[in-house]
């Protein structure tokens, strides 16, 4: 695979302008969404099809990067805290308009924490833990059902109840994953826990 020349390759700037964007959707979907009254609110709408274009974003990049061979240490470093971004800051909004229950945002933020510092332990011993396709997973749920409740929050109040609770299964199930993939990095990490220095 080729090396990338420079940081700024068109993967790069895909991730860049997530991480750019995503304050910049809360804004707007504090100033417009999160009001369920009796009629569809477009704005909720506009807001619901901002966060499924900046979740779309998640696949483009790595695509990029990966089709033009343009793989670089910089992205490796900046798409994980774009997709926790995404995914953490629509949980505060859900959250904050009692969309979600706490317990998500707990466990979401408290698994990324514990991994994170698992990661920083082991690499400072040289060791990568290898990720498994449950953190892709995981990302892939928890976005559907962050999708799912904020076009459940532009609709009239009461008229989509079943959808909703479709979304909330979707979200337990991301809680779930969320969980598992936190143990399952530590299970494999663990025996560079446990040795002394």
């Amino acid at each position: 695979m080729a090396k990338a020349k420079g940081i700024w390759t068109p993967a790069n700037i895909v991730t860049c302008s997530r991480v750019v964007l995503m304050p910049l959707w809360l804004a707007f979907a504090e100033a417009v969404g999160g009001t369920r009254g009796t009629e569809v609110s477009w704005g909720g709408i506009a807001v619901f099809a901002f966060y499924v274009v900046l979740s779309l974003t998640d696949k483009l990049d790595g695509y990029l990067a990966r089709s033009r061979g343009e793989v670089t240490t910089f992205g490796k470093f900046l798409d994980p805290i774009a997709d926790k971004l995404i995914v953490i800051v629509a949980l505060c909004f859900l959250l904050e308009h009692s969309m979600c229950s706490t317990w998500v945002l707990l466990v979401v933020v408290a698994r990324e924490f514990l991994v994170s510092g698992l990661r920083m332990v082991v690499a400072s011993k040289g060791v990568v833990v290898a990720a498994s396709n449950l953190g892709k997973w995981k990302t892939a749920t928890t976005m559907v059902a962050i999708c799912g409740l904020l076009f459940v929050a532009a609709m009239p109040a009461g008229s989509v109840g079943w959808l909703k609770t479709i979304c909330d299964v979707f979200m337990a199930a991301a809680v779930v994953l969320t969980a598992w993939s936190g143990i399952d990095y530590f299970l494999k990490g663990w025996q560079y826990l446990a040795e002394e220095d």
